[in-house]
C-alpha cells in the first residue's frame, strides 16, 4: 500500500473524501461547532476534524500522555511521568480490544482516526511533534474524559522516579510521611484548598510551572459542582441542571455533535475524544465531579530474588514477578536520549514504587472497551432507565454524576465502577498482596453505589464532597454503605451550595446561573471570627500595628470582588494559615476540608494568627508597595497566544478579575498564579465549560467558556466571551437546527472550509 506523507494511502484518502461529504459543519456566532453526520460514525469524523481545526496541538498532547511519549516531545521533566504511563496503559491490550470491539464501536473508532488524519492530510501547514498518524486503537488508551483519568492508588510520583531509576532492590523506598501525597492527589487536593501552601497564592501552586516533578500534570487541577433541581423547585416546573467542572483553561471544546441515528449531543470535548463529557442532549444532561471513591489499589508485596529472579509471595508460596523491558526515549539539549527499562508486574498489576520494604503493586482499571462504550452510550440515552442501562456497564472509573432529564427525574451516583472488597480492611492505605483475603471480589451493582434518586428536597448538589450531604435531609445514610465508597469530607463549597439551593425556589435559568456564581468566601466564616478574637485579645501595641487591616475584614461581607482590598487581605492571610493544618494520612483524610479548617483554627495560637496576618501585610507591601492592593489589581485574565504553555506579560492587556480560588468555598474558582516576570497573577484554571439546562418541553440551555472558543489570536472568538465568563453572563445555547441556521458565520464540509 502506497502511503502518502501525510500517511493516508490513496484508497484511505478515498473514503476519507466519501465520509466527509457525509458531514456538514456549521459554525455559529461564537465560532461553536454543530457537527451533522448521517451515522454516529459520520459524525464522529467530523467532530475529531474540528477539534483538530480548533487545537490540533491539545489534540495530540493528550495522546502523547497516554502513550507515554510526552518525554520526547517536551523533555526530560516528563521522563518519570512517561514511565507511570507505560506501567498503567497498555498499548497492546488496547490494540487487542480494538480488534475485539462490537461492530458499531469498530466503525467509530475507524472515523476517529480518519477525522484526525485526513484533518492532516489537508492541512500540511499543520507539523505534530510526534504523531503523524493516528491509529483507531489511540482512542482506547484514553477512555475517560475526566481531567484525572490516571488512578495511582496514592503512589507519589518521586516513588515511582525512586524506584526505577536504580536498582529494584535499592529501591525499596521509606515510610510515606503523614503529609506526603502524590503529584497527583495534590492537583486533585488543590482546588479544595487542601493542597500544601505557597508563597503569594490563594491555596494554589504559583511558581508559574516548573515541570513534571513539581506539578507532573498540570491539567489535574480540579474540582467542580454539579446542581440538579426538581420541577417543584423552579418557575416553569422543569428540571435544571447545572454543569460548573473546574479545569485547566481550555481544557476542551465545546460544541453540538448530531446524526441520524439518535446521536444529539451539546457540551464538553476533552481534546482527542469523541465523546460529550459534559452536556446534554434533547432528554437529559450528565455532569460528572471527581470524587474519592475508591477505585484503584496498592498491594505491598513480599518480594525476595532466588536463581530464576524475583518472586513474591502469595497464600504461603512463591510466585515469578513478571518482567517487562520498555524504551523511553525523551529529550535532552535537543538531542533524542534512549532509555531502557525494565517493568515489574504481579498479578495484581504494575509495581509502581517501593515503600516500608515492600514493592507497590497497583490494581487498577483505568481504561477499558467497556469505559469507552459507556461514555458513548450515555450521550444517547433519552430516559432515566436508558441512562441507567448505560452506567449499568459499570466501568467509569473517576466520577460522580449528577443527572436531570425531561421526565422530571433527579439523580445523583457516588462513583460507578466500585470493586467489592473486604471492609475491614483500611483501603486508603497499602493492603498486604500476599493474602488472598485483599483481593477484589467482584464490582458492585450499580444501586448498591451511594446515590439518590428524586430526593424529596427537590435538589441535589456535589462539588467534589461527601454524598452523604448531597441532598440535604433526603441524602443517603453513611452506615448503609462501606467506608471506601465515600471516604470524601465536606468542604466549604458545598456548604455554599447547601444553603444557595436549599433556601430558594421558582429556580429560573438566570437565578441558576446567578448562585453557580455566587462570590461568597464561605471558610472566612470559621476563619476569621478567631483572628478577630485572637486582635481582640492582643496587646496594645500589636492592635495598633494591625488595627486597619482588621477594621476592613471585620467590615467585609465576605464575597470576592475587584475592588476588594480585604480579599486580597483575606487570601494571603488564609493561605499562610495552611501551615497549620493537622497532616493528612491520606488524600482521603484531607478532603475533609471543613474539618481540617476547624483544627488548623484551633491548633494555632492567636499570636500565629496575628504573626501571619503582619507577614501578609508586609508581603503585599514588598510586592505591590502597598498592602491597601484591591483583587483585581492583582488579579487578570489574560490570553496572549493559546498555545498549551501560556505566556503572561503585565505590560500587555488583562481583565480584571473578581474571582478567587474555590480554595475558601467560593462556587466560581479561578486559579490563579504569579508567573516568570510578573508581579500579578494571572488565571490558569477553575471554571471551564458551564452550562445551564431547563429540560421543559422545548429544551432551553445557556452556556459559557474561558476566554472563547478559538485557539488561534487571530480569531474573532479567541476572548469574545472572557468578559462574559468574568461576570457570570452566559450566551443562549443555539441546539435546534432552525435556530443554528440563524446564527450561521460559516458551513463546510470537511476539507472543504
Amino acid at each position: 500500500m502506497i502511503v502518502s506523507a501525510q500517511g493516508l494511502s490513496a484508497e484511505e484518502r478515498q473514503r476519507c473524501e466519501k465520509e466527509a461529504q457525509q458531514v456538514t459543519i456549521v459554525r455559529d456566532n461564537w465560532g461553536i461547532p454543530h457537527i451533522y453526520g448521517k451515522t454516529d460514525a459520520d459524525a464522529v469524523f467530523g467532530l475529531l476534524y474540528a477539534e483538530c481545526q480548533e487545537d490540533f496541538s491539545r489534540v495530540e498532547k493528550n495522546y502523547l500522555e497516554m502513550l507515554g511519549r510526552q518525554a520526547e516531545a517536551y523533555g526530560e521533566n516528563y521522563l518519570y511521568t512517561d514511565v507511570m504511563m507505560r506501567l498503567i496503559y497498555d498499548s497492546v491490550q488496547a490494540m487487542a480490544d480494538y480488534e475485539k470491539s462490537p461492530a458499531w464501536m469498530h466503525r467509530l473508532l475507524d472515523a476517529f482516526a480518519d477525522g484526525v488524519n485526513y484533518y492532516l492530510y489537508k492541512h500540511p501547514e499543520v507539523k505534530p511533534l510526534l504523531l503523524k498518524r493516528f491509529e483507531p486503537w489511540y482512542a482506547l488508551m484514553f477512555t475517560d474524559g475526566s481531567v484525572s483519568a490516571t488512578s495511582t492508588g496514592g503512589v507519589r510520583l518521586d516513588e515511582i522516579r525512586n524506584f526505577y531509576s536504580q536498582s529494584p532492590a535499592l529501591g525499596m523506598g521509606h515510610p510515606r510521611r503523614a503529609h506526603e501525597v502524590s503529584a497527583v492527589e495534590q492537583m486533585v487536593l488543590m482546588d479544595r484548598g487542601i493542597a500544601p501552601p505557597s508563597k503569594g497564592g490563594d491555596g494554589v501552586n504559583d511558581d508559574g510551572g516548573g515541570g513534571p516533578q513539581d506539578w507532573p500534570k498540570d491539567e489535574d487541577e480540579q474540582g467542580s459542582n454539579g446542581f440538579a433541581l426538581a420541577g417543584f423547585r423552579t418557575a416553569s416546573e422543569a428540571t435544571e441542571l447545572y454543569i460548573n467542572p473546574h479545569v485547566p483553561f481550555y481544557f476542551r471544546m465545546e460544541c453540538q455533535v448530531a446524526s441520524e441515528e439518535g446521536l444529539n449531543a451539546y457540551g464538553a470535548v476533552t481534546w482527542g475524544q469523541f465523546f460529550v463529557y459534559q452536556g446534554f442532549n434533547a432528554h437529559c444532561g450528565w455532569m460528572h465531579t471527581s470524587s474519592f471513591a475508591d477505585v484503584a489499589d496498592v498491594y505491598a508485596e513480599k518480594v525476595k530474588q532466588d536463581g530464576t529472579g524475583w518472586v513474591y509471595e502469595y497464600e504461603g508460596q512463591t510466585r515469578p514477578v513478571t518482567a517487562k523491558p520498555f524504551t523511553i526515549y525523551y529529550k535532552k539539549n535537543d538531542e533524542l536520549q534512549v532509555l531502557q527499562l525494565t517493568g515489574y508486574y504481579t498479578h495484581h498489576g504494575p509495581v509502581m514504587a517501593g515503600r516500608d520494604g515492600r514493592w507497590l503493586s497497583l490494581r487498577e482499571y483505568n481504561r477499558s472497551l467497556d469505559a469507552l462504550e459507556e461514555a458513548w452510550l450515555i450521550t444517547k440515552a433519552n430516559t432515566l432507565e436508558q441512562y441507567r442501562t448505560a452506567m449499568n456497564i459499570r466501568a467509569n472509573t473517576t466520577n460522580n454524576t449528577v443527572y436531570a432529564d425531561d421526565g422530571g427525574n433527579i439523580a445523583y451516583w457516588h462513583g460507578n465502577f466500585m470493586p467489592r472488597r473486604d471492609s475491614s480492611y483500611d483501603w486508603t492505605q497499602p493492603v498486604d498482596g500476599s493474602i488472598a483475603a485483599t483481593e477484589w471480589k467482584g464490582v458492585h451493582e450499580l444501586d448498591e453505589l451511594v446515590h439518590v434518586y428524586n430526593p424529596a428536597t427537590g435538589w441535589i448538589e456535589n462539588c467534589n464532597s461527601t454524598p452523604y450531604s448531597v441532598s440535604g435531609n433526603s441524602s443517603p445514610e453513611r452506615k448503609k454503605y462501606p467506608a471506601y465508597m465515600a471516604p470524601d469530607g465536606e468542604n466549604f463549597r458545598a456548604l455554599n451550595a447547601m444553603q444557595l439551593l436549599s433556601g430558594a425556589n421558582d429556580f429560573t435559568l438566570d437565578s441558576l446561573t446567578a448562585k453557580g456564581y455566587d462570590h461568597y468566601l464561605t471558610a472566612f466564616d470559621v476563619m476569621l471570627p478567631p483572628l478577630f478574637d485572637a486582635y481582640a485579645s492582643a496587646a496594645d501595641s500589636v492592635r495598633k500595628v494591625l488595627q486597619e487591616p482588621i477594621a476592613i475584614l471585620q467590615k467585609w461581607d465576605r464575597r470576592s470582588a475587584i475592588r476588594s482590598v480585604a480579599t486580597t487581605l483575606a487570601v494571603e492571610w488564609g493561605t499562610r494559615m495552611v501551615q497549620y493544618a493537622p497532616l493528612p494520612k491520606s488524600p482521603e483524610e484531607a478532603s475533609h476540608q471543613v474539618d481540617n479548617i476547624r483544627m488548623e483554627m484551633a491548633s494555632s495560637t492567636p499570636e500565629q494568627k496575628l504573626t501571619e496576618l503582619r507577614a501578609a501585610i508586609s508581603d503585599l507591601r514588598q510586592r505591590y508597595g502597598s498592602w491597601k492592593v484591591e483583587w483585581g489589581e492583582i488579579c487578570r485574565y489574560q490570553r496572549l497566544t493559546g498555545k498549551i504553555v501560556e505566556t503572561y506579560d503585565d505590560r500587555k492587556p488583562s481583565l480584571a478579575v473578581g474571582l478567587v480560588s474555590s480554595a475558601f468555598g467560593e462556587l466560581p474558582s479561578f486559579v490563579s498564579r504569579v508567573m516568570p516576570n510578573t508581579r500579578k497573577r494571572y488565571g490558569v484554571s477553575g471554571n471551564s465549560f458551564i452550562a445551564a439546562v431547563e429540560f421543559g418541553k422545548k429544551l432551553k440551555a445557556r452556556t459559557i467558556v474561558t476566554g472563547g472558543e478559538g485557539s488561534d489570536p487571530a480569531s474573532a472568538h479567541f476572548t469574545d466571551q472572557a468578559a462574559m465568563y468574568l461576570s457570570g453572563r452566559f450566551k443562549d445555547v443555539l441546539f435546534y437546527p432552525e435556530d443554528v441556521m440563524q446564527h450561521v458565520e460559516k458551513k463546510y464540509h470537511p476539507g472543504e472550509e
